[in-house]
């Protein structure tokens, strides 16, 4: 009884407090629940929009969307720059020798003399080229040279900075992890000239008095390893560009091969020690395989830098014009080191056709570093798609 009269009590005091229409709904013989009789009034409908759609509504719309798209052009005028920097460059060299093309022919591919012709005799025409008397020109020993320097610099310099990354990540101590990286980066800063005249002055009369005779004098003598046999020279050659070129490509590869370790998830490694891997087998099944492809990157990365070096290339490998090294020892030239040590003289060509096969050069090497980065990404992408291991056996 106490609790009903305490509700008859509350229904009172909410009645008082409700408007007139309630009370005049509750008077009508219909009586409400509390939660309609507490309920507010509803407030009056919004005024509607203008039809341009309001202040904020249509205008700030615009605005946006005209400001996405000038940020759009903006972006894509500065993506688009690499692109336009490469397509100028190919179509002026394009332009520039496009007469030694159309003179030299598939011969500047297979044939070994290069020779400017007769500077002071009367320039001769053919086919509307004019050129000097006697000129004849073949790349053939440029090309191969390129090619066999910086493969063998690859070579040599892949696994040493795969083996200095792995010892910086995961031997050394803090401080001297960073101090080994800090030298890495000054040594890929240093100027190709200097590394280049270390090579004239030390490193090459050192391979010619110790390595070489040793290689030489040791390697069996069968017809697969005849090109690491032979007269050893005087330091400038084959050789001793490779080693130049390693050490100058080295600090390129392990620098980014340790930033990439670093980026292997540690749950891998330490999921694989608790299956009982040793170090080694961790490297091999879980580590390399997570960096795989970006190692591969950092490799064309660095040939790359060998393929087109110049200065340093042009000190060391003797810089001989139409020879085809048949040692490892002997004085060769690449595509870069001819361009620069032929470009002066090519200049007092009064016809310019030195100059303009110096451009079929050019558009040569472009050619090679272009083919190598294309075949470079086919790799990665393919190794990148293939599924990571994740135990022994697999």
């Amino acid at each position: 009884m106490l609790n009903q009269s305490r509700q008859s009590h509350d229904l009172d005091q909410r009645s008082s407090a409700c408007p007139e229409g309630s009370q005049s709904g509750a008077a009508g013989g219909t009586e409400l629940p509390p939660q309609v009789l507490l309920a507010a009034p509803p407030s009056s409908p919004a005024p509607p929009l203008p039809p341009g759609g309001g202040g904020r509504g249509g205008g700030g719309q615009k605005r946006r969307r005209e400001s996405q798209r000038a940020m759009k052009t903006f972006l894509g005028f500065f993506a688009a720059l690499p692109a336009a920097a490469l397509a100028a460059v190919i179509a002026a060299l394009l332009v520039k020798a496009w007469p030694a093309i159309l003179y030299n022919g598939t011969g500047f591919f297979t044939q070994r003399q290069w020779q400017p012709g007769g500077q002071y005799s009367q320039p001769v025409v053919t086919n509307g080229i004019s050129h000097p008397l006697g000129a004849s020109y073949g790349a053939l020993p440029l090309i191969v040279g390129t090619v066999e320097s910086s493969a063998l610099a690859l070579v040599m310099a892949v696994p040493i900075a795969i083996g200095t990354a792995l010892v910086v990540v995961h031997k050394l101590p803090p401080r001297l992890s960073t101090a080994t990286g800090l030298l890495l980066e000054i040594l890929a800063g240093v100027p190709s000239v200097v590394i280049g005249l270390w090579g004239t002055i030390a490193l090459g009369p050192f391979i010619a008095r110790r390595i070489a005779p040793l290689i030489a004098h040791n390697v069996p003598d069968i017809a697969a390893l005849h090109f690491l046999r032979g007269p050893v020279g005087y330091g400038q050659g084959l050789l001793t560009s490779a080693v130049v070129l390693a050490v100058m490509i080295l600090p390129i590869i392990a620098a980014t091969t340790r930033d990439l370790l670093r980026q292997v998830p540690t749950d891998a490694t330490d999921g694989a020690a608790a299956l009982g891997m040793t170090d080694a087998e961790i490297l091999s099944a879980v580590t390399l395989p997570w960096v795989r492809a970006g190692m591969i990157g950092a490799s064309v990365l660095g040939l790359g830098r060998a393929l087109g070096e110049t200065m340093a290339v042009a000190m060391v490998s003797g810089a001989v014009l139409g020879a085809m090294p048949s040692s490892i020892y002997q004085a060769m030239t690449t595509i870069a080191a001819t361009i620069v040590s032929q470009l002066d003289s090519a200049f007092t060509d009064a016809t310019g056709f030195a100059v303009r096969t110096l451009a079929e050069a050019s558009l040569v090497l472009v050619l090679i570093t272009l083919s190598v980065n294309v075949a470079a990404r086919l790799l990665v992408r393919r190794v990148a798609s293939t599924a990571l291991p994740v135990g022994r056996g697999i």
